[in-house]
């Protein structure tokens, strides 16, 4: 972040969802990649679609689609993982296109609160070149009961492969 004006500025990767506009902080972001094959976990929490292995790392991949009411859809080539780290883990998010980095003051983003549209996955809003997109607060993905859940499973997946 970055003082501007006296303002925080806060850089955010813009993506896709259909035709909903999403961002979540550049801040959390490791890189964006093409999409792979995902291998399916059994007794993983419903927002996790599987893993996919990025350069030996197993990584799990959460269906943001689920936890935001959007329609579901199958996977498809031209689709992008966002490698992003919660508070805890290393995650990617299945997105249908990544469309830019911007730089974003505090002034120009809405809280959640302040909207009322009760939804605790999203942080706040902002109005980029006539689009309202909506950032995803990515720690709140993931409840502590799916969170424990998931390092369980991944840890029992490592031991099989080890």
């Amino acid at each position: 972040m970055s003082y501007h004006d006296g303002s925080f500025q806060k850089n955010m990767i813009v993506f896709t969802l259909d035709e909903p506009r999403f961002a979540i902080y550049l801040s959390v972001v490791e890189r964006v990649v093409q999409s792979v094959e995902i291998t399916p976990l059994p007794n993983v929490p419903e927002i996790v679609l599987g893993v996919i292995n990025v350069q030996g790392q197993i990584v799990p991949v959460l269906d943001i689609r689920k936890r935001l009411n959007l329609p579901q859809r199958n996977l498809s080539i031209d689709d992008q993982f966002i490698l992003a780290n919660t508070s805890s883990i290393l995650v990617a998010l299945c997105v249908d296109s990544v469309n830019n980095i911007y730089e974003i003051t505090d002034q120009e983003l809405v809280n959640a609160e302040k909207l009322q549209f009760g939804s605790e996955y999203i942080r706040g809003v902002v109005k980029l070149e006539n689009n309202l997109i909506l950032i995803c607060d990515l720690d709140q993905f993931l409840s502590l009961d799916e969170e424990r859940k998931l390092a369980t499973v991944m840890a029992e997946a490592a031991e099989k492969t080890a």
